[in-house]
C-alpha cells in the first residue's frame, strides 16, 4: 500500500502525519486520523496531566488486537524540538531518555506513531522521587466487574474522608477503576506512599475478604477486586487521564464524579462508566476537567 503523508501546521510546528485512513480499531473502523483528531480535541484537558512527565508510549502500528510494544526510549527520529527527560535505569547501566509530550505538536507526533495509550509516572521528571499523587488501581478478577470496583472505590474514598483527605476517581478505560489521592507536597516520597497504599489495601482486604484482595497472585482474584497498591513506585506508570485504551472498541480513561460512582452502585449499571472518544468533548464542556484538582490540591498523608 502506498504511503500517504500530509503536514499539519500546529503552533508554529510542521508535523508530518501518514496514512490517516489506516484503521486502528477494526471493530468500529476508528482510524489513525480519528485518533489524532480525538487527541487534538481533548488536548487542553489532557496536556496538563502529561506536563513534565516521562512518557512511556504503548504503540499499536497495525491496530489493536495485533502486535504492540512499549517504547520508553524516545526514538532517534523524534523532532528536534521535542523535549526529553533522562531517567536513571534500574536494570541497565545506561539511563533512559524518555519523550516529554506536553505540547499539542508533540501529542500529534506521538499519535501519528500509533501511540494509542499514554502512560506516565506519578512524579514529574525533575523530581523523580516525589509523587504528585498516590493511586489505587482497582482491577476486577474473573467474575467481578466494574460495579464491584465502584464499591471498593467508595470504601477507599470514605477511609480517606475520615482524615479529611480528598481523592478522585477515573475509569481505567478498560475493565477497572482508579482512585487518585492528590499530594503535590514537597515532602511526598514513594517509599511512604507505597507503604500507606499497601496498608490500606491490606486493611480493606481483611475487612472484606470475600470481595477484595491485595495480593497480586492471580489465583486469588476470582470474583474479587484487586487493589493494586504497587503502582506507587518510581519505576511504575499508570495510564494518563483522557488517554485512549487499546480495547476492541476505543475506550478512554475518563475522570468521573463520585456521584456517578454512587449511581452505578445504586442502579447496578456499570456500563454508565464506559466512555468512547465521542463522549469526552461533551463531558469536558459540561464538567470541565474533573481531574484538575489532582494536579493542584496539596495534601499530606
Amino acid at each position: 500500500m502506498a504511503r500517504t503523508t500530509s503536514v499539519l501546521h500546529v503552533e508554529g510546528r510542521d508535523i508530518e502525519v501518514s496514512r490517516l485512513e489506516k484503521v486502528l480499531y477494526p471493530a468500529t473502523g476508528f482510524t489513525k486520523g480519528d485518533v489524532i483528531a480525538y487527541y487534538m480535541d481533548v488536548a487542553p484537558a489532557l496536556l496538563p496531566h502529561l506536563e513534565g512527565r516521562a512518557l512511556t508510549m504503548k504503540r499499536y502500528p497495525d491496530g489493536v488486537g495485533k502486535f504492540f510494544f512499549y517504547e520508553k526510549n524516545c526514538p532517534p527520529y523524534r523532532p528536534k524540538w521535542l523535549r526529553t527527560a533522562r531517567v536513571p535505569s534500574t536494570r541497565k547501566d545506561e539511563d533512559t531518555r524518555y519523550c516529554v509530550v506536553d505540547t499539542l505538536p508533540g501529542l500529534i507526533w506521538a499519535a501519528n506513531l500509533a501511540d494509542l495509550e499514554l502512560h506516565v509516572s506519578l512524579a514529574r521528571a525533575h523530581a523523580l522521587q516525589r509523587p504528585t499523587a498516590m493511586v489505587f488501581d482497582l482491577d476486577p478478577g474473573e467474575g467481578a466487574t466494574l460495579l464491584h470496583c465502584c464499591r471498593v472505590a467508595l470504601e477507599i474514598r470514605d477511609r480517606f474522608a475520615r482524615g479529611k483527605v480528598k481523592c478522585f476517581p477515573k475509569t481505567s478505560g478498560s475493565k477497572g477503576l482508579q482512585v487518585y489521592v492528590p499530594l503535590n507536597h514537597p515532602s511526598a516520597r514513594f517509599d511512604h506512599t507505597k507503604e500507606v497504599a499497601r496498608q490500606l489495601a491490606d486493611a480493606l482486604a481483611a475487612d472484606f475478604p470475600k470481595d477484595i484482595v491485595a495480593n497480586m497472585r492471580k489465583d486469588l482474584r476470582k470474583g474479587k477486586v484487586l487493589i493494586d497498591w504497587s503502582q506507587n513506585d518510581d519505576h511504575k506508570t499508570t495510564v494518563c487521564a483522557y488517554s485512549l485504551r487499546a480495547t476492541p472498541q476505543p475506550g478512554v480513561s475518563t475522570p468521573v464524579q463520585w456521584t456517578e460512582v454512587e449511581t452505578v452502585v445504586k442502579r447496578k449499571k456499570p456500563e454508565a462508566l464506559r466512555f468512547s472518544p465521542a463522549d469526552i468533548p461533551p463531558r469536558l464542556k459540561k464538567h470541565g476537567d474533573l481531574f484538575a484538582p489532582v494536579l493542584k490540591l496539596k495534601q499530606r498523608i
